[in-house]
């Protein structure tokens, strides 16, 4: 009878009602009581935090488009003569229009149209266009983040404004009504 006892499964050795460590075995599913306690708070609170953060990144999303391409000033340093220099540039006589671009950017083409014509349609303006992937380091070290990037250089060739997308052609006029002396 040895073998028999053997063969007699676990459950069947412990006593009624409990689990296999010995404690007491509850009927209630896991994760929660049948009438939806910690269960459903812990759904809730899943929901409301993945809502959270949809709407955190749809506004920062319209933020950012918003912001595109949209011209802002910056404090004049130092002339970018050297710059145009290097990179061969015949800088405008009244004002240069710097523009980053990159072989596969569509609106780097647009931009360069706007450009284009804003140069074509205001004497003293040239529009110089730097592919942004050939000159890296001065791609850094004008702090330009994506293309198309458009810097308005006044006379003197300083920065005085910043665009970073594709610029609207009324706000690179304006922008021209300010660094033209």
């Amino acid at each position: 009878m040895q073998g028999a006892s053997a063969m007699r499964p676990p459950e069947a050795s412990r006593p009624a009602g409990t689990g296999p460590q010995g404690r007491p075995r509850s009927d209630r599913p896991t994760g929660g009581s049948p009438s939806g306690g910690p269960a459903l708070h812990t759904g809730v609170t899943g929901l409301a935090i993945l809502c959270a953060a949809v709407v955190l990144t749809v506004v920062t999303g319209l933020v950012l488009q918003q912001r595109s391409g949209t011209l802002r000033a910056t404090r004049p340093d130092d002339s970018l003569r050297p710059v145009l220099a290097e990179l061969g540039a015949v800088p405008g006589e009244r004002a240069t229009l710097l523009q980053f671009s990159s072989a596969f950017c569509a609106p780097c083409r647009a931009t360069r149209r706007i450009l284009g014509e804003v140069s074509a349609m205001v004497d003293g303006v040239v529009h110089v266009e730097v592919d942004a992937e050939q000159h890296l380091a001065l791609v850094r070290r004008l702090h330009v983040h994506k293309t198309p990037t458009t810097l308005v250089l006044d006379g003197e060739q300083r920065e005085v404004q910043r665009a970073s997308g594709q610029p609207r052609k009324a706000d690179v006029l304006a922008a021209l009504g300010k660094a033209l002396p």
